[in-house]
Protein backbone atom coordinates (compact mmCIF):
# COMPACT_ATOMS: atom_id res chain seq x y z
CA UNK A 1 0.00 0.00 0.00
CA UNK A 2 1.06 3.35 -0.93
CA UNK A 3 0.24 6.50 1.16
CA UNK A 4 0.74 9.80 -0.68
CA UNK A 5 0.98 12.76 1.58
CA UNK A 6 -0.42 16.35 -0.03
CA UNK A 7 2.50 19.35 -0.25
CA UNK A 8 -0.24 21.24 1.50
CA UNK A 9 -0.05 18.99 4.45
CA UNK A 10 3.22 19.28 5.45
CA UNK A 11 4.49 22.26 7.26
CA UNK A 12 8.44 21.73 8.34
CA UNK A 13 10.41 18.84 9.58
CA UNK A 14 12.29 18.78 12.49
CA UNK A 15 15.55 16.54 12.69
CA UNK A 16 15.76 16.32 16.41
CA UNK A 17 19.35 15.28 17.77
CA UNK A 18 19.43 11.71 19.13
CA UNK A 19 20.55 11.72 22.64
CA UNK A 20 21.40 8.59 24.70
CA UNK A 21 20.30 9.67 28.20
CA UNK A 22 17.16 8.13 29.55
CA UNK A 23 16.59 5.43 26.94
CA UNK A 24 17.14 1.67 26.11
CA UNK A 25 19.62 2.59 23.79
CA UNK A 26 21.76 4.99 25.41
CA UNK A 27 24.52 2.30 24.22
CA UNK A 28 24.59 3.84 21.19
CA UNK A 29 26.48 7.20 21.51
CA UNK A 30 25.53 10.83 20.31
CA UNK A 31 26.70 11.76 16.80
CA UNK A 32 28.99 14.79 16.80
CA UNK A 33 28.19 18.23 15.42
CA UNK A 34 29.58 17.75 11.91
CA UNK A 35 26.85 14.53 11.45
CA UNK A 36 24.14 17.03 12.76
CA UNK A 37 24.95 19.43 10.16
CA UNK A 38 25.15 16.60 7.54
CA UNK A 39 21.35 15.86 8.78
CA UNK A 40 19.97 19.17 7.91
CA UNK A 41 21.77 19.07 4.39
CA UNK A 42 20.32 15.49 3.19
CA UNK A 43 17.17 16.30 4.86
CA UNK A 44 17.15 19.41 2.84
CA UNK A 45 18.05 17.71 -0.36
CA UNK A 46 15.86 14.55 -0.09
CA UNK A 47 12.66 16.07 1.60
CA UNK A 48 12.24 18.48 -1.22
CA UNK A 49 8.65 17.99 -0.13
CA UNK A 50 8.93 19.88 3.58
CA UNK A 51 8.88 23.77 2.99
CA UNK A 52 10.65 24.11 5.98
CA UNK A 53 13.47 22.70 7.88
CA UNK A 54 13.31 23.55 11.36
CA UNK A 55 17.02 23.76 13.50
CA UNK A 56 15.72 22.97 17.06
CA UNK A 57 18.63 24.58 19.06
CA UNK A 58 17.34 23.30 22.61
CA UNK A 59 18.93 20.31 21.54
CA UNK A 60 21.87 21.24 18.86
CA UNK A 61 22.92 24.12 20.86
CA UNK A 62 22.89 27.60 19.61
CA UNK A 63 25.76 27.49 17.27
CA UNK A 64 25.16 24.40 15.62
CA UNK A 65 21.65 26.04 15.35
CA UNK A 66 23.15 29.04 13.69
CA UNK A 67 25.36 26.96 11.11
CA UNK A 68 22.66 24.78 10.19
CA UNK A 69 21.22 27.84 8.46
CA UNK A 70 23.80 27.38 6.05
CA UNK A 71 23.22 23.56 5.83
CA UNK A 72 19.65 23.80 5.18
CA UNK A 73 17.57 24.53 7.72
CA UNK A 74 15.29 28.12 7.15
CA UNK A 75 14.20 28.07 10.35
CA UNK A 76 14.71 27.93 14.24
CA UNK A 77 12.60 27.43 16.96
CA UNK A 78 12.14 30.96 19.01
CA UNK A 79 9.80 30.83 22.18
CA UNK A 80 10.00 27.69 24.09
CA UNK A 81 8.51 26.89 27.73
CA UNK A 82 7.83 23.85 29.91
CA UNK A 83 5.22 22.81 27.81
CA UNK A 84 7.62 21.74 25.63
CA UNK A 85 9.26 18.96 27.49
CA UNK A 86 11.09 17.16 24.56
CA UNK A 87 14.65 18.59 25.87
CA UNK A 88 13.69 18.25 29.34
CA UNK A 89 13.40 14.25 29.22
CA UNK A 90 16.48 13.98 27.74
CA UNK A 91 18.54 15.30 30.52
CA UNK A 92 20.37 17.98 28.25
CA UNK A 93 22.52 20.72 30.20
CA UNK A 94 20.42 23.49 30.36
CA UNK A 95 16.97 22.33 32.06
CA UNK A 96 14.88 25.74 30.39
CA UNK A 97 17.06 26.96 27.59
CA UNK A 98 16.14 30.36 26.71
CA UNK A 99 16.81 32.62 24.31
CA UNK A 100 15.81 35.93 23.85
CA UNK A 101 14.17 37.55 20.61
CA UNK A 102 17.40 39.86 20.22
CA UNK A 103 19.52 37.08 20.86
CA UNK A 104 17.82 34.93 17.73
CA UNK A 105 17.71 38.39 15.42
CA UNK A 106 21.50 39.04 16.06
CA UNK A 107 22.12 34.96 15.39
CA UNK A 108 20.24 34.88 12.11
CA UNK A 109 22.37 38.52 10.91
CA UNK A 110 25.50 36.78 12.16
CA UNK A 111 24.17 34.00 9.68
CA UNK A 112 23.88 36.11 7.02
CA UNK A 113 20.30 36.05 6.84
CA UNK A 114 17.28 37.95 6.98
CA UNK A 115 14.96 37.21 10.56
CA UNK A 116 10.99 36.71 9.61
CA UNK A 117 8.98 36.53 12.60
CA UNK A 118 6.10 33.58 11.50
CA UNK A 119 2.87 32.50 12.91
CA UNK A 120 2.40 28.45 12.87
CA UNK A 121 1.73 28.53 8.72
CA UNK A 122 4.99 30.31 8.27
CA UNK A 123 3.00 33.51 7.05
CA UNK A 124 5.49 36.13 7.98
CA UNK A 125 4.03 38.67 10.51
CA UNK A 126 7.32 40.68 11.32
CA UNK A 127 10.34 40.99 8.94
CA UNK A 128 13.91 42.30 10.41
CA UNK A 129 15.58 44.15 7.58
CA UNK A 130 17.80 45.99 9.74
CA UNK A 131 21.34 45.58 9.53
CA UNK A 132 23.22 44.12 12.61
CA UNK A 133 24.70 46.38 15.26
CA UNK A 134 28.44 46.67 15.66
CA UNK A 135 29.36 45.36 19.00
Amino acid sequence: MHFRTEQKDLIAFIPLKYKKANNSMSYLGEVNTIEDLRNYAVSRIYLDNFPHIKAYWPMTGKECARISLSFGADDMDGTIDDTTRIYSMGRFRRRKPAMSTEEIRTLIHQSGFIPVERDSLYRPINIDSSPLKAD
